[in-house]
């Protein structure tokens, strides 16, 4: 299956959220565009928390971990990472790979504070969801 993942392009009159359609066998998603940014953002920190990484190692990586549920393209990808370079939560350099220069992107001390407060706003946040949502595994059946 092709990814479930699409990022809005634009909100619509009186605050509503774009809908993407989705191929046959999928399901449609409507994100808050800054709640998402905020949640790439953090996938991104960690993958680089693991290794430095170029923009499509990025791309495939995510890609590769979520089963295609995270499809970025570029024009997304790199305004995230500018974001994070200029909060200095990233440095970037140069350095030949497969005999092309590309630019590789490093974790700050500043960017793995990022990391771990936002992992603990994602384990506050998925800790509520499964209260609600229930079920034995969650201790609500």
């Amino acid at each position: 299956m092709r990814s479930i993942f699409r990022m809005p392009s634009d909100d619509l009159a009186g605050g509503a959220k774009r809908r993407v359609p989705i191929p046959k066998g999928g399901i449609v998603l409507a994100f808050d565009r800054n709640q998402l940014s905020g949640n790439t953002a953090m996938l991104l920190l960690q993958l680089l928390s693991e290794r430095d990484m170029y923009g499509y190692e990025m791309i495939e990586a995510l890609g590769q971990r979520t089963g295609n549920v995270f499809e970025l393209k570029a024009g997304t990808l790199y305004p995230l990472l500018h974001g994070l370079e200029g909060k200095n939560q990233l440095l970037s350099y140069e350095k030949e790979a497969e005999g092309k220069i590309r630019r590789y992107y490093r974790i700050t001390g500043e960017g793995m504070k990022e990391l771990k407060r936002k992992k603990k706003e994602w384990e506050t946040y998925e800790k509520a969801v499964s209260q609600v949502i229930g079920g034995e595994a969650y201790g609500n059946g």
